[in-house]
């Protein structure tokens, strides 16, 4: 993919301040909104550096995971159903008694 292919927008330019920080454009925070306090990841790229909303990545890899169970034939609910088995078990081995927690 090729810049002009991308979905980039407008290319922004913002200075480095003395301890690292830059300010995102007003727009470019709105646009995903971000507010004072919400955190971000940064990845290095390439072409330079990807700041992503972190609660964006959550939905992706929430995503990925639905994804996968769906593939396997597996529910949300089977999985939880089979971490309290596997939970159960680890008790029953490591302490002698089965947990009668969740049923």
């Amino acid at each position: 993919m090729t810049f002009l292919q991308s979905n980039y927008s407008e290319r922004k330019l913002v200075r480095v301040q003395e301890k690292g920080q830059v300010t995102l454009p007003s727009e470019v925070r709105e646009k995903l909104g971000l507010k004072k306090g919400d955190l971000v990841a940064i990845m290095e790229t390439d072409e330079g550096v990807l700041i992503s909303p972190q609660e964006i990545i959550a939905a992706k890899a929430l995503d990925r995971i639905g994804e996968a169970l769906k593939e396997k034939g597996l529910s949300l609910e089977e999985l939880i159903e089979s971490g309290r088995e596997i939970r159960g078990s680890i008790v029953d081995k490591k302490y002698g008694f089965r947990s009668n927690k969740g049923k």
